[in-house]
C-alpha cells in the first residue's frame, strides 16, 4: 500500500495543474480538467463505478457501504497547485534516510534546503523525504492529499471486509485561487460530513480558520504641470502613503501569529492622478473582523475630511468565514478524527488555520468539513518537501476514521 501511495504521488506531482488567479474560467486552467479526467479514470479502474467529472472540473466518486446504519462521510483534496511558483517540469527526488544536514536541491545553482532556515527538517531525521530540484514547487499541497485519498479508495475496494458506510470522494480545482468549491454539489456529493486532507505537518487537525476579506482602496489625485503645481496639485501617491501608514504596524502578517488577525498590504500601484492599494484582512474572531473593515473605512473618512473631498474610496468584499461556527455544533466529527490519529500512533494537534480551506466554504454550504494533515511542508515554494512516512500516517488516519465512524454509528 505504501509503495502505491508513493508511486501515485510521484506521478501526480509531475503533472502541471497550476491554477491562474487572473482567469475567469472554471477551472481556471484547462490542465486541471486533464488531471481530473485522469483521476476519474483511475477510480473507474479501481472499480469505483460512479466516478465522474463535472463540467466545472470537480471529480466526484463514492464507495458503497459495507455496513448498514453508518453515516456517509467524505474526503476532499484539491488538484491545483499555487500560482506562486511554477508547477511545470516538477522533478521530484527522494532523499533516503535524511541525515540532518543540508540538502542540495541544485548545488550548482546554490539552491540548498537547510535545517538552519527550515528547522522542521530535523523532526524528520532518518526518514525518506521527497524534495524538488530547486526550480519548481513540489505540489504536495495538495497532491499528497489526492494520493492519500486515492490510496484509501484502493484499500477499501480491495478489503470489503472493512465495515464502513458510504465513503464519498471529491477532488476540486482552483483552491489556491479561492474558487475551489464555487460549483461544488454538496447534495450530490452525499456526505453527512467530510474532511479536507490539505494540512501540513503530522497531527494537524483544524476546525478554525480566518474570517477573510479582500479590500480595494482607490485614491484619486489631481495632476497639473509641476511647474505650476503650487496650491493645485494633489498627489494621490502621498495620500495613499498616509492611508497605508495609518494601518497599525503591529497588526501585519510578519508581526502576528496564532489567533492574531492582521491587515496585509498585497499591492500598490499608482501615479499622481490615481493610486490603488489592495489589502487582505484576516481575523479568527468575527467581531474583530468586522471592526477591521470599519477601521479602514473610518481612516478613509478622516483623510477625506482633511483633503477636503472624497479622494479615498474603500471597497471590501468578504471571501470566507471561520468554519468553527458550523463545526462546533457537531464536534463529534473532530473527536473521531482525533481518536483516529491516536490509534495511528499520532498525537493530534488542534491548531487554528492562519488561512482558509475549501472546508471553510463547504461548512457554510452545509457540509461540516474540518481539515486534516497531508504531510507536506514549506508549501508554495522551491523548498517544499514531504516525508514519505508522513503520507503513510495520513493514509492510516483516513482508514481509522472510516473504521471508527462505523464503530460509533
Amino acid at each position: 500500500m505504501t509503495e502505491n501511495l508513493l508511486k501515485r504521488f510521484l506521478k501526480y506531482v509531475r503533472i502541471d495543474t497550476q491554477s491562474d488567479e487572473a482567469s475567469t474560467a472554471s477551472p481556471s486552467t484547462p490542465k486541471q480538467m486533464d488531471f481530473a479526467r485522469l483521476l476519474r479514470d483511475e477510480l473507474l479502474a479501481l472499480g469505483v463505478a460512479d466516478a465522474r467529472v463535472s463540467e466545472w472540473g470537480v471529480v466526484y466518486a463514492s464507495l458503497p457501504a459495507t455496513a448498514e446504519g453508518v453515516p456517509p462521510i467524505g474526503f476532499i483534496a484539491h488538484m491545483d497547485t499555487s500560482p506562486d511558483l511554477t508547477g511545470a517540469g516538477v522533478k521530484p527526488r527522494i532523499v533516503e534516510r535524511y541525515d540532518g544536514g543540508d540538502i542540495g536541491l541544485d548545488p550548482a545553482g546554490g539552491i540548498v534546503l537547510s535545517p538552519r532556515e527550515f528547522p522542521e527538517l530535523l523532526r524528520h531525521r532518518g526518514e525518506d523525504l521527497v524534495v524538488t530540484d530547486g526550480h519548481t514547487l513540489l505540489g504536495a499541497d495538495d497532491k499528497a492529499g489526492v494520493a492519500e485519498i486515492m490510496t484509501l479508495a484502493e484499500y477499501l475496494m480491495q478489503h470489503p471486509e472493512v465495515r464502513h458506510g458510504r465513503v464519498c470522494i471529491a477532488f476540486t480545482p482552483d483552491e489556491e485561487v479561492g474558487r475551489g468549491v464555487e460549483h461544488f454539489d454538496v447534495q450530490g456529493f452525499g456526505a453527512e460530513w467530510a474532511y479536507t486532507v490539505d494540512g501540513g505537518e503530522v497531527g494537524e487537525l483544524e476546525y478554525e480558520n480566518f474570517n477573510a476579506a479582500a479590500v480595494r482602496v482607490e485614491v484619486s489625485g489631481r495632476n497639473v504641470h509641476p511647474g505650476a503645481a503650487k496650491g493645485k496639485m494633489l498627489n494621490s501617491q502621498y495620500l495613499a502613503m498616509r492611508f497605508a501608514a495609518a494601518v497599525p504596524e503591529d497588526e501585519r502578517p510578519e508581526t502576528t501569529e496564532g489567533r492574531e488577525g492582521f491587515y496585509h498590504l498585497t499591492g500598490i500601484a499608482g501615479s499622481v492622478e490615481q493610486t490603488v492599494l489592495t489589502y487582505i484582512l484576516r481575523d479568527h474572531d468575527r467581531a474583530r473582523f468586522e471592526q477591521r473593515k470599519k477601521y479602514l473605512a473610518e481612516t478613509a473618512a478622516r483623510l477625506n475630511a482633511e483633503a477636503g473631498g472624497e479622494r479615498i474610496r474603500v471597497a471590501a468584499e468578504d471571501q470566507y468565514y471561520n468554519m468553527r461556527e458550523r463545526i462546533e455544533p457537531c464536534m463529534h466529527i473532530v473527536d473521531i478524527a482525533a481518536e483516529a490519529m491516536r490509534r495511528a500512533g499520532i498525537e493530534p494537534r488542534l491548531t487554528p488555520v492562519r488561512g482558509g480551506t475549501d472546508g471553510a466554504m463547504l461548512s457554510f454550504k452545509g457540509l461540516p468539513c474540518p481539515n486534516l494533515f497531508a504531510g507536506g511542508l514549506n508549501f508554495h515554494g522551491r523548498y517544499e518537501f514531504v516525508p514519505v512516512r508522513s503520507m503513510e500516517l495520513a493514509l492510516q488516519t483516513l482508514i481509522k476514521i472510516v473504521e471508527l465512524t462505523a464503530q460509533k454509528r
